[in-house]
C-alpha cells in the first residue's frame, strides 16, 4: 500500500479518510449519520464530480482548435501521468480478490483459443491432406495460412482496442474466429477451408495483445508480473486440450459420415469442431465482464469508470468478508480529449455516407495512434522490442515445427530400414486376402492371381506384369505402380486411382465402382498417436517454467528472467546435434520448450508496461504481428533443412536467441513502476 505522505498528496481526490474503521470493523468513519437501512453512505459517488481541468475546459470547443498541439500534448501527458499515479492507489484500495480471479479465468479462455488455433491445421494436416487430394505446395500454405490470418490480427485488434475498448474489440475477434472456425469444420474444398482458416486465425489474432492489456489494467503493481505470468499458463492449457482432443478423436475414422461422394465429414473434422469450443466459451464468459476502467478514463469516461472500479471494489470486499468496507473514491483524474472536429453532415446524410466517414476517422485515429508508437520517446524502445519479439519467435516457432518433423525424418528412416526387396518373383493362381505393408516388388510376373479385401500399405510394384489378375475391395496408402503392364485385369471398388499408376500400360483392363476422391491415408495410425503425444509433452513441459517465471517474476525483474531464459535456451540448442534418435528428440522438445517460456512471459509482462494505456494493446498488436512474421520466415527456412542437416538450425536458432538476450538487456526494467 502507498506510504502516508503519497496518500496525502492524493487527499484532495478523495471525500475524507473513509477507510478508517472501528475496533469491530463494522461501520467506516464516512458513514456517519447514516440511517438503518444504510440508503446512503457519505462516501459514495454522489453525482458527477468534476475536476476543475474539466470544468474550465466546458464551453470552449470553439477555441480548441487553435490551441497550441504542443502544449496540448504537454497537458494530457500531465494528465495521463497524474491518473497512473492515482490509478495505481485505487487498485490497491480495491484489492486484488474475487473479480481478478474471475477475470483471470474468462480471459484464460480467450488466451487458451489463442493456443488451440496454433496447433489445429499442423493436427489436422496428415488427414486434410488426403481428404482434399492437397499438393505438396498446398500442404505448406494450409500450414503457414493461421500464422498469416493472427499477424493481420494482431496488428488490427490491436490497434482497434486502443480506440473502441479492449472488451469490445476481444468480443468481435473472438466471434469471428468462433465463426469461421465452425464453418471450416464442413467447407468441402480446399479453397474454402483455406479461407475459412484465414479468417479463423485473423478472428484470434487480437486475443493475445488484448487480453494482456486488458488483463494488467486491474492489477496493481506488486501483482501485475506474477499474475501475468500465472495467466500465461492457459496458452499451454490450449495445447494440450488440442493434442488431447486430436489425440481422441482424429484416429477415429469411424466417426464420419458422407453424402454420396460429394460431402464428407470425417473425424479429423469433428476435431476442427471440437477445438472452437474454448473461444465461444470466452465469448459467453466475457459478456459477464466490464470493460477495463483504465480505457474509459483515458478516453474521459469518468463515470463509467467509477462504477466499475466500485464494483471490483465491492466484489473483492464482500469476498473477503468485509462488505461494509466503503469505496472512497469520489472523483478520478480523467484524461483532456483530442479534440475530434469531424463533420458528419447532419441529420439528412445518407446513413451509408456517415458510416463510411465514422470508419475513416476511426481507420485515421488508429493509424495515427501507431504512428506515435514511433514518437522519438518511443522509437528506440519499439525498435529493440522489435527485434526481441523477432529474435525469439523466429528461433522458437522454427524449432518447434522442426523437431515434429524431424521425428516423422527419423520415423521414416527407421520404417525404410525395414523395408522387404523381392525381385524377379513369380506368382501364379494365388489368393491375396491379407495385408501387404513396406514392401518393394520389381520385374515380378503375376499371372491369374486374385488381391480380396485387403490393405496395401507403402508398397511399391516397378516394372512389374500383372495378366488376368483381380482387384476387389482395396484400400491403399502410399501404394504405387511404376512401369508396370496390366493385361486383362480387373479393378472392383478399390482406391487405385490412376495417379497410383505411374507410367503403367493398361491393355484390355478395366475399372468398375472406382471409390471415388481422395481417401484418407489409414497407413499412420501409430505415427499420428506419436505426433499427438508429443505435441502433449512439449507443451506439458513449459508447466515447470510458467510456475517459476510467476514466482520471481517480480522478484529478480522482467529483464533478468527474460534475458537469463533466452540465454539458457540458446545454450539448449546445441544439445540438439546429440538428438540421434526419437526419444532424444522428444526429451529436447521437453527441454528447450520448458526454458523458452519464461522468456515469452517476461517478454508479454515488459511489452504490457512498457507503453502508455493509450498505445497500449496498439503496440502490443503491432509486435505480436512481427512474431507471426517471424514465425512464418522461421518455419519456412528450417523446415527445409529436414533430412539434409541439423547444423544450420540450430546456428540459426542459437545466433537469434543470442541476440534476443543481449538486446533485452538494454531494455528500461519495469519493475515497481506504476502502470503508465
Amino acid at each position: 500500500a502507498p506510504d502516508t505522505q503519497y496518500q496525502n498528496s492524493l487527499h484532495h481526490y478523495y471525500r475524507s479518510n473513509s477507510r478508517a474503521n472501528d475496533d469491530e470493523g463494522a461501520h467506516s468513519d464516512s458513514t456517519e449519520g447514516h440511517d438503518e437501512d444504510d440508503e446512503i453512505y457519505e462516501g459514495e459517488y454522489q453525482g458527477i464530480p468534476r475536476n476543475d481541468s474539466v470544468e474550465k475546459a466546458d464551453g470552449q470547443v470553439g477555441q480548441s482548435q487553435f490551441r497550441d498541439m504542443t502544449q496540448y500534448e504537454g497537458e494530457r501527458r500531465k494528465d495521463q501521468e497524474e491518473l497512473a499515479q492515482q490509478y495505481e492507489t485505487i487498485l490497491q484500495e480495491c484489492g486484488h480478490g474475487r473479480f481478478q480471479w474471475t477475470l483471470y479465468f474468462v480471459l484464460g479462455l480467450a488466451l487458451m483459443a489463442d493456443g488451440v488455433e496454433i496447433f489445429v491445421v499442423g493436427f489436422v494436416l496428415p488427414s486434410a491432406e488426403k481428404d482434399m487430394c492437397l499438393s505438396e505446395p498446398n500442404k505448406g500454405m494450409l500450414g503457414l495460412i493461421v500464422y498469416l490470418g493472427m499477424m493481420v490480427g494482431a496488428f488490427v485488434w490491436g490497434g482497434l482496442a486502443d480506440r473502441i475498448g479492449r472488451r469490445q474489440t476481444l468480443l468481435i475477434s473472438l466471434s469471428i474466429n468462433s465463426v469461421f472456425a465452425f464453418f471450416s469444420s464442413f467447407v468441402q474444398g480446399y479453397s474454402s477451408f483455406l479461407f475459412c482458416r484465414l479468417l479463423s486465425g485473423v478472428g484470434i489474432g487480437g486475443s493475445i495483445p488484448i487480453v494482456f492489456s486488458y488483463y494488467s489494467e486491474f492489477l496493481a503493481q506488486e501483482k501485475r508480473g506474477e499474475h501475468l505470468s500465472w495467466l500465461c499458463m492457459f496458452w499451454m492449457f490450449g495445447g494440450i486440450y488440442a493434442a488431447a482432443m486430436a489425440w481422441a478423436i482424429i484416429p477415429h475414422y469411424g466417426w464420419s459420415f458422407q453424402m454420396g461422394s460429394a460431402y464428407q465429414f470425417h473425424s479429423w473434422r469433428v476435431f476442427v469442431l471440437v477445438c472452437a469450443f474454448p473461444s465461444v466459451a470466452a465469448i459467453a464468459a466475457l459478456t459477464t465482464m466490464p470493460e477495463s476502467p483504465r480505457f474509459f478514463l483515458e478516453n474521459g469516461k469518468h463515470d463509467e469508470a467509477w462504477m466499475i472500479l466500485k464494483q471490483v471494489h465491492d466484489t473483492n470486499m464482500r469476498a473477503k468478508g468485509y462488505p461494509e468496507r466503503v469505496f472512497s473514491v469520489t472523483t478520478i483524474k480523467t484524461v483532456k480529449q483530442m479534440d475530434e472536429l469531424v463533420d458528419m453532415g447532419g441529420e439528412a446524410t445518407a446513413w451509408h455516407k456517415r458510416w463510411r466517414i465514422k470508419l475513416t476517422n476511426l481507420f485515421h485515429q488508429v493509424w495515427g495512434n501507431f504512428l506515435t508508437v514511433f514518437n522519438p520517446e518511443y522509437r528506440r524502445i519499439t525498435y529493440m522490442m522489435m527485434a526481441v519479439w523477432f529474435s525469439m519467435s523466429f528461433s522458437y516457432y522454427g524449432l518447434t515445427v522442426w523437431f515434429p518433423d524431424m521425428i516423422k525424418y527419423l520415423q521414416k528412416q527407421e520404417y525404410s530400414s525395414r523395408t522387404k526387396v523381392f525381385i524377379k518373383e513369380k506368382v501364379e493362381h494365388m489368393t491375396f486376402n491379407f495385408t501387404l505393408e513396406n514392401q518393394i516388388h520389381r520385374n515380378g510376373e503375376y499371372f491369374n492371381n486374385k488381391f480380396l479385401n485387403l490393405k496395401m500399405k507403402s508398397m511399391v510394384f516397378e516394372d512389374s506384369l500383372f495378366e488376368e489378375c483381380y482387384f476387389e475391395d482395396i484400400t491403399s496408402s502410399n501404394t504405387f505402380f511404376k512401369n508396370c503392364t496390366f493385361i486383362s485385369t480387373l479393378f472392383y471398388n478399390t482406391d487405385l486411382f490412376k495417379y497410383r499408376l505411374i507410367n503403367s500400360k493398361l491393355i484390355n483392363s478395366t475399372f468398375l465402382h472406382n471409390k471415388e476422391g481422395c481417401m484418407l491415408d489409414f497407413s499412420d495410425e501409430n505415427n499420428a498417436y506419436m505426433i499427438y503425444f508429443v505435441s502433449f509433452l512439449g507443451t506439458l513441459a513449459v508447466l515447470p517454467g510458467n510456475i517459476v517465471s510467476a514466482l520471481l517474476m517480480d522478484k529478480i525483474g522482467r529483464l533478468r528472467m527474460l534475458a537469463g531464459s533466452s540465454v539458457i535456451s540458446c545454450v539448449s540448442c546445441f544439445f540438439l546435434s546429440f538428438g540421434n534418435s526419437e526419444s532424444a528428440m522428444i526429451a529436447l522438445l521437453c527441454l528447450f520448450g520448458g526454458i523458452s517460456i519464461a522468456s515469452w512471459n517476461a517478454l508479454d509482462v515488459l511489452t504490457v508496461e512498457l507503453y502508455p494505456s493509450d498505445k497500449r494493446t496498439t503496440a502490443f498488436g503491432f509486435l505480436n504481428a512481427l512474431c507471426k512474421l517471424a514465425a512464418v520466415l522461421g518455419i519456412s527456412i528450417f523446415q527445409s533443412f529436414v533430412g539434409i542437416t541439423k547444423a544450420v538450425p540450430i546456428l540459426f536458432a542459437s545466433g537469434a536467441l543470442a541476440v534476443g538476450s543481449f538486446l533485452a538487456l538494454k531494455l528500461p526494467e519495469t519493475r515497481g513502476q506504476v502502470l503508465q
